[in-house]
């Protein structure tokens, strides 16, 4: 009996499911990324993470965090993923992508590839992870734009179909199998 991964991998075409992981500072969606290519890699899957942080430094981006800079950033990693798409099976993608316009192009642009996940999670609990450091510079105000933490610029959340998990209630694992549920 042949299983759905391979009957998927034995199919697949040049087109690549896009895993676009958002949601604040320290929800998670970095450590999601990582966790999910180690599993596909596991599964021979060819897989590509994009990770919003190290993009922005590659590409020198500028940090003021306004919401062009933020557009642009985004746009600029839509273009990126369209560009390497046919050499993947998968793209995880994790960025904050505060701006509801963004993350509706890449929809548009990658239609039924796409697969949106919100990594939620209650800003006390990201306050108290703080894996960054970054809310304690906000406290401090030496972060001026800190999406979802006292910022002009708020989190916008999709209005159509995504998933959501929630890393305040759920373990890592927990989260893991409820996406690889979904996009296999």
């Amino acid at each position: 009996m042949i299983s759905t991964i391979n009957k998927y991998y034995m199919k697949r075409s040049k087109l690549p499911k896009i895993i676009w992981f958002t949601g604040l500072s320290g929800s998670g969606k970095t450590t999601l990324s990582k966790k999910l290519n180690k599993r596909l890699l596991s599964k021979k899957f060819k897989v590509k993470i994009v990770d919003g942080d190290k993009f922005r430094k590659k590409n020198k981006t500028k940090e003021n965090f306004s919401k062009k800079n933020i557009k642009e950033n985004n746009l600029s990693i839509i273009r990126y993923i369209d560009k390497i798409k046919s050499n993947f099976d998968f793209i995880l993608v994790a960025v904050i992508s505060p701006l509801l316009i963004t993350r509706k192009i890449a929809k548009k642009k990658f239609k039924k590839q796409y697969y949106e996940i919100y990594v939620k999670c209650n800003l006390n609990i990201l306050v108290k992870r703080d894996t960054k450091g970054l809310y304690k510079l906000a406290k401090k105000l030496r972060i001026k734009n800190l999406i979802g933490y006292k910022s002009k610029i708020k989190y916008e959340k999709s209005n159509y179909k995504k998933i959501v998990v929630d890393t305040g209630k759920l373990t890592i694992n927990e989260t893991l199998k409820k996406i690889y549920a979904k996009i296999i």
